[in-house]
């Protein structure tokens, strides 16, 4: 076990600096019957649905970026991952994403979407679930992340390791990842994150939201995710930031059609780590909405899937438990 568990962005001050104050603040309410009912539910169903393999059978649910936000939606519930109720299910999935990579050079799956997500698992499992394979899996899959970003012109990602370009929603994968890494003592460059950041910059529009492969077109899932970026840096103090921030709070009511639970994912995270209130009134809404829209068998509908769409609905809903040290302010 890491320790201390809940440690989070390793540099004091300057780039990535919080207080001590600022990153153990817990929620001390206590967690409502609907939520709790909810998240058990859906929890079950992934449960009662994962293959023999650790992989899931619907759409997309043998991609191991999949797989990994569903581990790391039950790993988020807070029970002993080793010995509790879903640790079989959580040891499974941990078997799949492991048996997607590859051993030369660390890639997992076949784009970096899926590696992003699958090294955000493993970085959340590491120091918590005792499985020896995990320290030396997650940290090929971060050199991985590095390597590629040295090598595209954009400091960023995109869709394979060697792209040569790079879009907001990709990236926002492995930044994400690369906190969660080094939230776990895995050794990520200072210069990785600020030629990311700087990568975010330059795709900020006017009206402070994030475009897509340029500073154009924003969306509330893009801005959600530029907006996480610099949040986790803890780098908010600049007009622009509060601008997005403005421009992703302007209808806490909006859902993304396309994309759904994506959305849901980010916008939790990105409110949270930018804007505890904001969050709070938004944590309310969905809430609400994910319960109107859970299905009887404890899964939420959606394009991508019901494993993908639960584990995002499920990941969205767990920072009221906050036990992941991502979720961590």
């Amino acid at each position: 076990m890491r320790a201390p568990f809940f440690i989070a962005l390793l540099l004091g001050g300057g780039l990535l600096g919080a207080s001590a104050q600022d990153l153990f603040q817990r929620k001390t309410d206590p967690i409502s019957n609907e939520l709790a009912e909810m998240y058990l539910d859906g929890l079950q169903f992934l449960v009662d649905t994962q293959s023999l393999d650790g992989s899931w059978p619907d759409n997309y649910g043998s991609e191991p970026g999949v797989v990994g936000l569903a581990v790391a939606a039950m790993l988020a519930h807070g029970n002993d991952p080793n010995h509790g109720p879903y640790a079989d299910a959580i040891q499974r999935g941990l078997d799949h994403v492991l048996s997607q990579q590859n051993e030369a050079n660390g890639y997992i799956g076949n784009s970096m979407y899926n590696h992003g997500f699958a090294t955000l698992a493993l970085a959340e499992c590491y120091g918590a679930v005792e499985d020896a394979r995990l320290g030396p899996a997650l940290q090929l899959a971060v050199d991985l992340i590095l390597s590629s970003q040295e090598r595209n012109p954009r400091n960023a990602w995109r869709y394979n390791p060697d792209s040569r370009d790079a879009d907001t929603t990709v990236s926002g994968a492995q930044v994400v990842a690369l906190f969660a890494a080094r939230n776990a003592g895995i050794n990520v460059p200072d210069d990785s994150f600020i030629k990311a950041l700087g990568y975010y910059d330059d795709m900020r529009t006017s009206n402070g939201g994030y475009g897509y492969t340029s500073a154009g077109g924003p969306n509330q899932n893009r801005t959600a995710i530029g907006t996480l970026a610099f949040a986790l840096a803890k780098k908010t103090d600049f007009p622009d930031f509060q601008k997005g921030l403005d421009y992703l709070t302007q209808n806490l009511n909006y859902r993304d059609r396309a994309y759904p639970y994506y959305f849901e994912y980010y916008m939790s995270q990105a409110l949270f780590h930018a804007d505890f209130q904001k969050w709070e009134e938004w944590n309310e809404i969905n809430i609400r909405y994910l319960s109107a829209t859970q299905a009887p068998d404890g899964s939420w509908p959606g394009n991508k899937g019901t494993t993908f769409s639960t584990a995002g609905a499920l990941l969205s809903l767990a920072l009221n438990y906050r036990f992941l040290p991502i979720y961590e302010r």
